[in-house]
This record gives C-alpha cells, structure tokens and sequence, in this order.
C-alpha cells in the first residue's frame, strides 16, 4: 500500500480518536456537573451520596440480635456490590427491640422506635449512623390495641415528638426548637395521628366512643374518645396560667405558665367515634379523616368521621400542633371495616375486617371512598387479620399488610380444603381494582416500596421477602435474609415520606 495512503488512513483515525476522547471527557464533565458537583456528590434531590455509595437502600428493623441493618435493594444483597461478602449496618444504634421505622427521606432521616426500652432514635440516612437518641419524659409502651405500635409520631420537619403512653395514663410532647418536653394527663391514651404539615396530632384513647352532639365543656372537662394536642401562644399561657383545664382543657402543663394543653375534639350533630384508631389526612390539609374500629375492636358501627381542618379551628400561633377547637362533622359508613387507610388523590382506601355471622370469624375487606361526595365507590376482600400497613408502589398497585391474618376466615376456607390463600399480604390494583392475596409467611409488620425499580420489600414472619410489583411473584430473597427477626422495613431513598409510613 502507498505510503499516502496509511498516512491519511492514520490522520483520519487519529481524527476520529480526537472526537470521541472529546466526547468521552464532555460526558465525564456532565457526570461531574449532575452527579458529583466536580467533587460534591449527589444522586437524588440534591441529597449526598451516601458512605456506603449504595444508591437504592433498604433499612431493616431487626430484632434478636438487635441492629439496624440496611441492604442494596437494586441488586438485592446486603454487601457492596464489588464484594463478595460483609454487610450495612446503622453505626451507633443501641436501642433495644426495634419495632417500627418512622420514614422520612426527604430530611434524610427515619425514626425507630425500641419496645423493649422504649427508645425513639433519629437515624441519619445520610451519614448511616444515629444521629440522636429522643427521650420521651411520659415513656412508651407497646400493650395497646392494634399492631405494630403507632403510639409515638414525630412531625415531618423534625421539630416535635408527640407520644402516649396508656401504661401511665400520660402523653408528652418534645419541642426540639426550644429542648422542652412536657408530659400531660390523659387516661387510656394510646395512639397519634400527625397530619404532614405538622400543625394537627390527634390522639386516640383506648376503647372509646362518643356520641353525637358531644361539645367541649370548659366548666366540666368530660371524658372524649379523641383529643388534640395545642401549643399555646403567649396571650393563651397568660389566661391559663394555674388553670390545668382552662377553656375545657383536659390538661395543660406546666400549671405555672403552661405551654401545651390538650383539648378534646368536639362531635357535631351528625357526627360520633366508635373506637376511633387512627387519622389520615386529605391531600390538601382541609380535613382529617378518623378511622372507627367499630366491630373489629370491640365496638357497634365501623365508620370514618370527618374533622374539617379550617383557620377557626387552629391555634394562630404558626408553630407546633395548634387543633384548639375541632369539631366532627360527619361520619361515613364503612361496611367492610377500617382499621387503616391511605390517599390516592381524593381517593381513600381503607383496610379492615368484617364479622362474618356464617363463620364466626372476621373477613379482611378493602373498602374505596370517594371523598369529594362521601360515598363508597366499592368493597373487595383481601388478607384477614388487623390491618397495619398500607403502600403505594410501581404499577398501580397498592400493597396492605395485617396481622394474625391466620385466624380470620380464609384460613378457615384453607382447613376446609378450598383453594384459598391466606396470607397476610395483599396487592391490589388500582387500575383495574382486582386483589391478590399471597401465601402465608407469617404476620406482614413491614412494607417498603421501592420505586422505579418495580418491587417492594416487606417483613413477615420475622424474615425479608422480596416481591415483583408487576403479578406479586416472589424474588430471590437469599442474599438478604437477616439472621435476627425482622420486624419493619424503610426505603431510605424514596422521594415521598409517605414511602413506608402512614401518616
């Protein structure tokens, strides 16, 4: 071949060589711009890469021994990918028996509740280690009705802690802008409900009800089935000062210059609780949602009352939990039960069970609000047992966990022969409103969605189970079995709060 020849043939390679260096350094800047800032990393929402550099993790509550282990839910394994072997863990962790994990990834933070010590700690997702223990000067205690716990919430902006304590008959609330904490009386207290903007937390008292018609009284505070917390301004701490039930207060502490009271939550002429459980809250703020047991818990009428969150009804002092004068408006019939639920839009679903007069048993039921007219658009069995958990995740799907689902009437059905599962988890499509039920692995206390990657992880039974979002197909779970009980998980990258946590 010419001598010309190669050299062209060489000039032109080296050309092409030329561009795609070029490219191959313009596409390692844009890297550095997008993902590491030219030395600061990032990888979702400006939040920092985290030490382990694992992108897609999973916090798991684990139980004897006790840990907070986390893993690569995008591969599935509890080590880094380029190893063969090791693990994740939460550095400085000590708390004793973790139960439930509070999720809040969008302040790179989670909060872990210990029923063996009653530790509350503040895990720092970005540094994946503690990051402060919450001491609750009332204490907690698990021995309540319902399953896991929801007897302790803290608010979204990390500023307050409110939590009940039916043991001791006392709630408290931790101000961490100011360090003070107070405890106030309240018998049978044993559930909290904290709606996103933080300026509503409901409390609930074991095994009550209340009538219709039902109003505060201040010149003789009466027993309530719901009450709110309130953070008084200084003209109200002025008015209350040694008056522990001023203005129909249940409690207001300290009695010298109080801070904080809680007040009942009156019911309207139309309105009343049957064993009210929890609250959830309509996407815009303007109402609250209670959850009546009713049957399920040992009362008559299973219902949802709402409470219209307005300007009247709040405390103007513009910081911490302000419901000063709620009233109940409504109730709306729930034939299938209700013991949790969750928003999709102006959309409530509900989860629950319903006695079954043929059987004698309870019978899980989803039920579907439509809320702009109050009215049930449609009921569809799923799991039995008490309802706990309920998750959005990929495909339309929508993921509810129970537990004790082993006693209820599928399991019967299955004794009997019928070809029935009775497992504890269900996923139910949204789209095409259609339920499936797994197998039974043992009580659903943990659902993690992890989205984008189409598959949610959950704790039954004691152990980590890996499911496909798009026909409830099992994964390969192997790699990230824990050798202790697992007993809740979180997904720690998730965009939404309400990843893992009803609120």
């Amino acid at each position: 071949m010419p001598v010309g020849v190669r050299t062209v043939r060489f000039q032109v390679l080296k050309k092409r060589s030329l561009l795609y260096s070029g490219f191959v350094l313009s596409s390692v800047l844009l890297a550095c711009i997008v993902v590491s800032s030219c030395g600061q990393e990032f990888y979702v929402d400006g939040r920092n890469l985290p030490p382990s550099g694992v992108l897609n993790r999973v916090l798991i509550a684990q139980q004897t021994p006790d840990a907070l282990p986390f893993v690569d839910a995008y591969y599935d394994i509890r080590h880094a990918y380029s190893a063969s072997s090791g693990s994740f863990s939460i550095s400085g962790y000590s708390g004793k028996g973790p139960l439930t994990i509070e999720n809040i990834p969008e302040q790179q933070m989670g909060a872990v509740y210990g029923e063996d010590d009653g530790s509350l700690a503040l895990i720092g997702y970005a540094g994946e280690k503690l990051s402060t223990n919450i001491t609750i000067p009332g204490g907690l205690s698990s021995s309540v009705e319902g399953s896991p716990y929801n007897g302790v919430m803290v608010t979204q902006d990390l500023n307050y802690v409110y939590a009940a304590n039916p043991i001791n008959h006392v709630v408290s609330v931790v101000d961490r802008t100011t360090g003070i904490s107070e405890t106030l009386d309240l018998p049978n207290a044993y559930g909290i409900s904290v709606n996103p903007g933080g300026t509503v937390a409901l409390i609930f008292v074991n095994n009550a009800t209340q009538a219709p018609g039902y109003a505060v009284r201040a010149e003789n505070p009466a027993s309530f089935a719901v009450y709110s917390f309130v953070k008084l301004t200084s003209s109200e701490q002025a008015a209350a000062v040694n008056n522990p039930n001023w203005n129909g207060a249940q409690d207001c502490e300290p009695q010298k210059l109080p801070t904080w009271c809680i007040f009942p939550v009156s019911t309207g002429a139309s309105a009343s609780f049957d064993h009210p459980i929890k609250a959830v809250f309509s996407a815009d703020g303007t109402t609250a949602y209670v959850l009546n047991c009713g049957p399920e818990c040992g009362g008559t009428t299973a219902s949802v009352t709402t409470i219209p969150i307005t300007a009247a009804s709040l405390n103007p002092g513009g910081y911490g939990a302000g419901g000063l004068a709620l009233v109940a408006q409504n109730n709306i019939a729930i034939p299938g039960g209700a013991t949790d639920a969750i928003f999709s839009g102006n959309t409530l679903y509900i989860a629950g069970q319903q006695f079954q007069a043929s059987r004698g048993l309870l019978a899980g039921n989803l039920t579907v609000v439509n809320t702009p007219a109050d009215t049930v658009a449609g009921t569809y069995s799923i799991s039995d047992g008490t309802h706990n958990k309920m998750v959005f995740a990929d495909d339309n799907t929508l993921w509810i966990g129970s537990a004790s689902c082993d006693q209820g009437a599928r399991y019967q059905q299955a004794q009997t022969g019928a070809q029935v599962e009775y497992g504890c988890l269900t996923m139910f499509n949204t789209s095409t409103n259609t339920a499936t039920v797994g197998s039974y692995l043992g009580d659903a206390t943990g659902i993690a969605a992890v989205t984008g990657l189409h598959k949610i992880y959950t704790s039954e039974g004691g152990q980590i189970y890996i499911f496909s979002t798009k026909d409830m197909s099992e994964l390969n779970n192997s790699n990230v079995t824990v050798t202790g009980t697992a007993m809740d998980v979180a997904y720690m990258d998730a965009t939404s709060n309400a990843d893992n946590t009803d609120y």
